[in-house]
């Protein structure tokens, strides 16, 4: 997305409840079933789930005390948390199948530190990072405000709110926001689709849900009414993985940032932080926030590449979009090198990510979120880099 001129942009959301999300969901309720128990765990756990069935799938290594009972009531219990119990999908009954088995010989070798050898990256892959000043949280504002409505309404839901009582968990949301001089200045269409008990009121629903909409956007930032579409096939009374199946890893442009910025294309579910998709991925976020936190741009996207098996990034490239405050990209993407070690094993320890943290990331997105001090999550939001980017260019 261009930081000049006049321009619609648009972003999505989908809810925990949308099949894809309620698939991540289970994989990261595996991954943290096996960080809680050992730190240094390897997991790829992929899902797919359909009409009262649950299929787990992929490569663990990690202790014994983690059974295939354990991680079937782990999904069990997500499941429930997220609020189904549906005929088409119940936790209550859904059968529910591991076919996890371990991790590959050929990919441990490659990956694990042995003698002199430093810890490898888990796959070769390209890794990106951005930053914004459109929103308090530096995210691009389609997909901030995209993730906040369905964010709202889950809130609102789980509170039994009655406004939204006949709402089920399945949900999406599309925010359109219209840019002048590359700042968004408010909403030209906002599209809802929600899954709801039979017979419910769509007049109903749809003033519940816009009211709720105004709510969420700024002050005057409301798209026309004509431009406010409430379930616009009519009905959604079967939906989630009954009406749809869901599989991990299908939803990355909702993971990160909406369309404004690049994807390397790998998925973040299930994977533990030994696999870059996830690690560097989320290094990238932490470095382009802390770089436009700092003042030195208003915009910054950065790519990192890896190889398996090879320990530091082959790669680190920095793009301000025109926005630097005299600050040349070339030198920044060297200091970011010496801020941070971007090595697999120097990113987990610096982000403190070997620890059962990753559920709540399945849902509403990976970045943008507020890190809570007291669980110690969502390190990757934290802008302690900003001092020392700063002393860096004398600022």
């Amino acid at each position: 997305m261009r930081n000049k001129g006049d321009f619609l942009f648009t972003s999505e959301s989908v809810s925990e409840g949308h099949p894809d999300k309620v698939a991540d969901r289970i994989s990261d309720t595996v991954l943290d079933a096996y960080l809680a128990a050992d730190g240094e765990s390897r997991v790829a756990c992929e899902t797919l789930v359909t009409t009262n069935r649950v299929v787990l799938a992929g490569e663990v290594r990690g202790p014994a005390s983690v059974t295939t009972e354990a991680l079937i009531e782990g999904a069990r219990a997500a499941i429930r948390d997220i609020g189904y119990d549906q005929s088409g999908f119940s936790w209550k009954n859904a059968t529910i199948e591991s076919f996890l088995h371990a991790q590959s010989a050929d990919i441990a070798v490659g990956v694990d530190s042995a003698g002199d050898k430093d810890e490898g990256a888990g796959d070769q892959g390209i890794m990106f990072g951005f930053a914004t000043r459109e929103t308090e949280t530096l995210m691009p504002a389609p997909l901030f405000y995209s993730h906040a409505i369905l964010h709202r309404i889950r809130d609102l839901r789980k509170a039994g709110d009655a406004r939204v009582a006949n709402l089920q968990p399945d949900a999406k949301s599309q925010v359109t926001l219209r840019y002048v001089d590359g700042r968004p200045v408010g909403a030209t269409s906002v599209v809802i689709s929600t899954q709801h008990d039979e017979g419910a009121s769509q007049t109903a629903i749809r003033d519940a849900l816009r009211e709720i909409v105004v709510d969420v956007l700024p002050e005057g930032w409301m798209c026309p009414d004509d431009e406010f579409y409430a379930n616009p096939t009519g009905v959604f009374v079967v939906g989630g993985p009954d009406g749809d199946c869901g599989l991990t890893g299908r939803k990355i442009i909702v993971d990160t940032y909406g369309g404004a910025a690049p994807h390397g294309g790998g998925a973040f579910s299930g994977k533990d932080p030994t696999k870059v998709d996830r690690s560097a991925a989320y290094a990238c976020r932490y470095l382009a926030k802390n770089v436009v936190a700092a003042g030195l741009a208003d915009r910054c996207t950065l790519q990192i590449s890896y190889a398996i098996g090879v320990s530091h990034p082959l790669s680190v490239y920095v793009d301000l979009d025109g926005t630097g405050k005299d600050v040349d990209e070339e030198k920044l993407g060297r200091v970011l090198r010496e801020v941070m070690n971007l090595t697999p094993r120097g990113i987990r320890r610096h982000l403190r990510l070997n620890r059962p943290i990753y559920t709540e990331t399945s849902a509403y997105g990976h970045f943008g979120r507020t890190p809570d001090a007291a669980r110690d999550n969502f390190t990757w939001e934290q802008t302690d880099l900003v001092d020392a980017l700063r002393g860096a260019f004398n600022r």
